[in-house]
């Protein structure tokens, strides 16, 4: 009976056990009653089920790991952005019936890592890694080399092209809330968030600003650098760039905490918003639709780029000689009440 592309749900449906049992049993790993076991490997053997190291791909997934990024005095479920993402994976792998495991990354003000998680360092922990939010710099990356693990980057980066990869369109959005602004009668347009070693998503953002500025011919760039997790540090630079330039009508933030604190300094300095002055950001987080008028901001599919991680992940370990891919999230324009036309 056999079949084109067994995958461990199919045993799984077959044997009457879920798919994280099959895993167990197939890789001969403590957990599985020796009875269950051997049922488990008659129907893989009737299935014509082969192993993903041997002649023939198969999807071998049953635990998959998520690591997510942790910011300095930051819980995980606190990152508005991720927790969107995260929810995204959980309803991909509920459906795959994959179990997840978690593991959180401590990193910097700019998301590189500081420490890494045991899940890293021990062999077979999972059949997948998904790393969300955070830079896999090359020691990571010798740790997954290493293991020959698959894993997907979840609006994350690395400093080769080698993995893939599920992100926003960072230059294209944020060149499209800039060029709003601009088609709104802005010409004095500030952006919020950014230094020389952001994030880069980051540095990708305030490149869409520059191109936006430059084709809609303006030449004038006004930035103010500053970490996008520190509100306190936002508020400072953002209040020193309107106080040392005073034409600023409008600002895009990096991303909606960001444009969320830079309105406030704003209106801190007696700025009125929307009537003397406008803010977009950039993700469409809780913030951007409680703040105080509600931002203006570009949307970004997050629960959708969870579940895409989960399929990109299925692919790779479905096609492991398969050339890396990049799939991207192009976020849209959504209006609310921070931009008035000038």
């Amino acid at each position: 009976m056999a079949r084109n592309r067994v995958t461990l749900s199919t045993i799984a449906e077959e044997s009457g056990v879920s798919p994280a049992t099959v895993s167990l049993a197939l890789r001969d790993k403590p957990g599985v009653g020796a009875e269950t076991r051997e049922r488990v490997r008659e129907v893989a053997k009737e299935l014509g089920y082969i192993p993903k190291n041997g002649a023939q791909s198969s999807v071998d997934l049953a635990n998959i790991g998520v690591i997510i990024k942790a910011e300095p005095d930051q819980m995980p479920q606190a990152n508005q952005f991720y927790s969107y993402v995260v929810a995204g994976i959980e309803a991909a792998c509920r459906q795959q019936q994959f179990n997840l495991l978690y593991a959180r990354m401590p990193v910097d003000q700019d998301s590189y890592p500081v420490e890494l998680p045991r899940m890293l360092l021990e062999q077979d922990a999972t059949d997948g890694l998904l790393l969300v939010g955070a830079f896999l710099d090359d020691t990571i990356a010798r740790f997954i080399e290493r293991q020959s693990t698959p894993i997907v980057l979840v609006d994350a980066y690395a400093a080769s092209d080698m993995y893939d990869a599920v992100v926003s369109d960072n230059f294209g959005g944020a060149h499209q809330a800039v060029t709003y602004l601009a088609q709104r009668g802005h010409r004095q347009i500030g952006f919020v968030g950014c230094h020389p070693h952001a994030y880069p998503s980051i540095r990708e953002r305030k490149r869409g600003y520059s191109q936006a500025l430059a084709d809609q011919g303006i030449d004038q760039e006004y930035v103010a650098r500053c970490h996008i997790v520190d509100q306190e540090e936002i508020a400072e630079a953002t209040a020193e760039l309107l106080q040392e330039n005073p034409q600023i009508t409008a600002l895009f933030g990096a991303n909606d905490e960001v444009a969320v604190a830079a309105m406030g300094a704003a209106q801190a300095l007696g700025l009125s918003v929307p009537d003397e002055f406008s803010v977009v950001g950039f993700d469409n987080v809780n913030s951007a639709q409680t703040a105080t008028p509600a931002l203006t901001t570009m949307h970004v599919d997050k629960i959708g780029m969870g579940r895409l991680a989960v399929q990109v992940l299925i692919n790779r370990v479905e096609y492991p000689e398969s050339n890396p891919v990049t799939t991207t999230i192009h976020p849209n324009l959504v209006e609310r009440q921070s931009v008035r036309r000038q």
